[in-house]
């Protein structure tokens, strides 16, 4: 490669990252904390995640809870109710009307346990820095826009770094000063992890914005799936608890991993299923029901939903880590650190080759490593 254009290829480097590369260090470092501020959090607050007693072999009614929690937030809000994963676990409801947060239920008696609006833990703070940038929609583009710049810093890096003889050195000297070591994990850590990296930022995007997942059915020549329309007619609300009956009749061997609540009686109700085979804790078959008869209007599995949506079910728990139990969330979290790291190294490169040049060019012992920043 002629010094131009490893000049230019540098400068786009350097300037993207110091741009936008501050984007994947927050990304990054709110990943690795999550992973463990979830399992701490259960840890330390243990009344929001475990029922006070053993849950009798009856569950609480829905319908009784439903006409309760809109008594006190209002006939309009929305409850999205999450039943145990696992025996002695509670049941969590997500609020979403003049109060949002979560109530932690106990499954049999609906006895509340608990309450943490959306805002207040310290794990639902991290999720929404590292999932939004606090900036709702806003921060969700930009996150997915700071996966492009990572193949584009990635993909510089690794012409920057391409030896010219094989195979390559990846020995790192930490023991020769800053500039060295910096140098060193920077390049070798980022060719070195660029791969798997780039497979966590994508998977990233692409639960961040959700338009990336119509974009991959249309690519794939699939129409999208969408709710059904509703038959014309009035009626009365049915009973949430009859709604559920017809859910878990459309898929017996499932179970209820999200029933999505809304006092809208002029659109279809959903209601999210986990079958055995399907990787996503909470599920991606759904059910869309009448609100007025429960009657159920249509069912998908979710390996039948279209490519964009399919892909969610290994997708989510490839990104978190669940997919591969404790030893996948100890890789995220990882490679969260990795990518925070990458981004300390590229800082302190930059500072070190700014302030050798406000010395005037002269000679220091890092000069070597610098004259290739």
């Amino acid at each position: 490669m002629t010094a131009s254009l490893r000049g230019l290829w540098l400068k786009c480097h350097r300037w993207i990252a110091l741009g936008l590369g501050w984007l994947l260090i927050v990304s990054g470092l709110t990943g690795s904390l999550l992973v463990v501020a979830r399992p701490l959090d259960r840890w330390l607050h243990p009344a929001y995640f475990v029922a006070a007693q053993q849950p009798a072999a009856q569950a609480v009614s829905l319908e009784a809870l439903r006409a309760r929690l809109a008594a006190e937030f209002g006939p309009k809000a929305a409850f999205s109710f999450r039943p145990p994963r696992e025996a002695g676990a509670t049941l969590e409801v997500l609020v979403r009307g003049e109060w949002r947060g979560s109530l932690y239920l106990h499954p049999a008696t609906g006895a509340e346990q608990g309450r943490r609006g959306e805002h207040e833990s310290t794990v639902s703070l991290l999720h929404g820095l590292h999932s939004a940038l606090w900036l709702e929609q806003t921060g969700k583009a930009i996150l997915a826009l700071a996966a492009a710049v990572y193949l584009l810093l990635a993909v510089s890096g690794i012409v920057l770094w391409w030896p010219r003889r094989w195979p390559p050195s990846l020995r790192i000297e930490l023991g020769k000063g800053l500039t060295r070591a910096s140098f060193d994990l920077h390049r070798i850590g980022g060719v070195v992890f660029a791969l798997i990296l780039g497979v966590s930022i994508a998977t990233g995007a692409y639960l961040a914005w959700r338009p990336i997942g119509g974009w991959i059915s249309r690519l794939a020549g699939a129409p999208v799936v969408a709710a059904p329309k509703l038959p014309a007619g009035d009626g009365p609300a049915a009973s949430l608890d009859e709604l559920a009956t017809a859910a878990q009749a459309a898929f017996p061997d499932g179970r209820i991993g999200l029933f999505l609540y809304t006092p809208h009686l002029d659109r279809p109700l959903a209601v999210r299923m986990h079958v055995p085979d399907d990787p996503h804790p909470n599920g991606r078959s759904v059910v869309w029901l009448d609100p007025r008869s429960s009657q159920v209007l249509a069912r998908q599995r979710w390996d039948t939903l279209d490519p964009g949506t399919r892909i969610n079910s290994i997708v989510y728990p490839l990104h978190t880590g669940e997919l591969g139990g404790i030893a996948g969330e100890a890789a995220v979290a990882v490679l969260g650190l990795v990518l925070g790291a990458l981004g300390g190294t590229g800082l302190v490169l930059w500072w070190q080759r700014r302030r050798a040049r406000l010395r005037g060019g002269r000679r220091t012992p890092a000069q070597p490593i610098l004259s290739k920043l």
